[in-house]
């Protein structure tokens, strides 16, 4: 890790809905928020980037009074990916992981995002 990019980092404490505080040294990624009028909600998510190399994933939601926090600690090492959400820690084949994802978003075995894909822009947060 070059000087400045270890400059950029800076300890983070993500508090959770589930109790956790999710604690990590990186820098901020990629962040999107957007409105939804029929729910009246607003979400904001945060892509991080640990000096560990690997990816923590935010995800805020509120509608009035009412809030959902929730975070993931995403690390691949090899074939295995492991997904942690400040309590429980779950560890997997990586294409079991975007088997899950595409069928979560509701798309074929061939659609974007590729494996590829997804494993490129890993490596790209990871610079």
């Amino acid at each position: 890790m070059t000087e400045a990019t270890e400059k950029t980092m800076e300890d983070i404490a993500l508090k959770l809905d589930n109790g956790a505080i999710l604690d990590f040294r990186g820098r901020l990624f990629s962040e999107a928020s957007w409105y939804d009028e029929e729910n009246g909600a607003l979400t904001h998510q945060k892509l991080y980037v640990t000096d560990e190399h690997e990816q923590v994933y935010s995800v805020v939601t509120g509608t009035g009074a009412n809030r959902s926090r929730r975070a993931y600690r995403i690390g691949v090492q090899g074939d295995t990916c492991t997904v942690h959400n400040g309590r429980t820690e779950m560890t997997m084949p990586f294409d079991l992981l975007m088997l899950a994802v595409r069928s979560l978003c509701g798309l074929e075995d061939g659609a974007t995002p590729s494996l590829e894909l997804v494993e490129e822009t890993l490596r790209a947060a990871n610079c």
